[in-house]
């Protein structure tokens, strides 16, 4: 029974992100490349992720303390972001592909933190230590996400609309299987009530009074900003070395999306190097470590290319795991030792709010804005664009890159075909991240005390 339960939670972990990455990477490739829509506009989808992350979670939450058993919930939201993703194909225009991912994600944002409820509940009523147990389970997830991406790339559709009904499909059987999972009930009950304040987490907005934990969630969001940037185009950075004509047939371009999932993998090795770091540093340099390690990935993505630089590349997507890791984990952990023990749940969810919701709308949509004004070239003719790739018109990349465009007698665009100059696009990225890591060291005053980190693990 013991390992049965296990398994039909690693099941649900699995699945979980296996939805989440069968597009994410990918979805840019879509855009850009498919549909050759408005690089300003892409912005504002990734945002969705944001602005669902700023509500729905603590919505579902409510729901889920008070009326509907949470496995019930993160069943219904499944299935129907699942159905929502199916029509995707549909989507004619910039507008439409923007209302259907921000109602998928309405769905899909809040089922995250559900599914750590479903997880921790099913195992406390079976006697499971969670602290324990938990992690190798939600490690699954992260295979999950990997699974996906090159499922999608191997099938050859990290730049079709395939990639999302092969996730609206997973969302669909994830929802059904879900509906069979060890009943979750409402834990508030009739006589416990929440203030609205509660309830939303508001009362953790206190913690903006306090000088350095305000200043804490600040670099919060910059740094949340951040990590959205190689989520929204890591993968079709790479995808468009495939253009120049010397990197064409390059095996590293055709399986971009394998190559980039480097970066999950490494996720999942840092996590295990953290208490080391902790213990040794403490929690601010381990956070620094983590904002010293954008601006080494960035830089390296700015330099990299698929053949002799090619190392820098799967070695940025290496440093990633410890910059993702680094700051949410150690974060995590700087709240729980230094925030009152009544509030630390809503400073938990504060700390995610800011970065997963205003930093990851800040950073979609200032990144896209910047990048479409600053570092896109716009090519009015054929004879610039094939001299800049390094190709003839009779090449299929011309003729891809032209597919939405007439072309005169003459060799003129009817409109202009845009593509990103990447070196200058990440180096800038860089310059960013290193701004923040400089005012961090300088600002965030912290002192490292083992004990606090001791008092935790036990």
């Amino acid at each position: 029974m013991g390992n049965s339960i296990k398994f039909r939670l690693t099941v649900m972990s699995f699945l979980q992100f296996f939805v989440w990455g069968a597009w994410l990477i990918t979805i840019a490739n879509y855009w850009f490349d498919t549909k050759q829509w408005d690089g300003g506009a892409f912005g504002a989808v990734f945002s969705t992720l944001g602005f669902s992350s700023l509500f729905m979670p603590a919505i579902t939450g409510i729901i889920a303390d008070k009326w509907i058993n949470a496995e019930r919930l993160y069943a219904i939201l499944h299935f129907l972001g699942g159905i929502t993703l199916c029509f995707i194909p549909f989507a004619s225009n910039e507008s439409e592909f923007f209302w259907v991912i921000f109602l998928a994600m309405v769905c899909y944002m809040p089922t995250i933190s559900l599914s750590n409820t479903i997880g921790y509940h099913v195992l406390k009523n079976n006697n499971y230590d969670v602290v324990k147990v938990f992690p190798p389970i939600r490690v699954w997830g992260t295979v999950g996400f990997i699974a996906a991406m090159w499922f999608v790339n191997l099938t050859g559709n990290k730049a079709s609309y395939n990639q999302f009904i092969i996730s609206g499909i997973a969302g669909i059987l994830l929802g059904l299987y879900s509906f069979t999972l060890p009943k979750c009930p409402p834990q508030l009950g009739k006589s416990e009530k929440k203030s609205f304040v509660e309830a939303f987490g508001l009362n953790a907005f206190k913690l903006f009074l306090n000088y350095k934990t305000a200043l804490f969630f600040l670099f919060s969001m910059m740094l949340g900003a951040a990590l959205q940037l190689t989520n929204m185009f890591g993968d079709v950075y790479v995808s468009e070395f495939g253009y120049f004509g010397k990197y064409q047939g390059s095996l590293i371009v055709e399986k971009s999306t394998i190559v980039m999932s480097i970066s999950q993998v490494s996720e999942t090795l840092f996590i295990l190097a953290i208490p080391f770091f902790l213990k040794r540093f403490g929690i601010k340099k381990v956070m620094l470590i983590s904002m010293l390690a954008w601006v080494l990935r960035f830089g390296l993505l700015a330099y990299g290319n698929p053949a002799e630089g090619l190392w820098m590349i799967i070695l940025s997507c290496i440093v990633y795991g410890m910059a993702f890791d680094f700051f949410n984990v150690s974060g995590s952990l700087y709240l729980e030792t230094t925030v009152n023990y009544k509030i630390r749940a809503s400073a938990q969810g504060l700390f995610m709010m800011m970065t997963n919701g205003l930093g990851a709308v800040i950073g979609s949509l200032a990144s896209a804005a910047i990048i479409q004004r600053f570092f896109t070239f716009e090519f009015t003719n054929a004879s610039s664009l094939t001299k800049y790739l390094g190709v003839d018109e009779s090449n299929p990349v011309f003729a891809r890159l032209t597919k939405f465009v007439d072309i005169s007698p003459t060799g003129e665009f009817s409109k202009a075909v845009t593509l990103r100059d990447w070196s200058p696009i990440w180096l800038s990225f860089a310059g960013y991240a290193l701004v923040i890591a400089v005012l961090f060291a300088i600002l965030f005053k912290h002192k490292h005390n083992p004990a606090e980190l001791t008092e935790i693990s036990h």
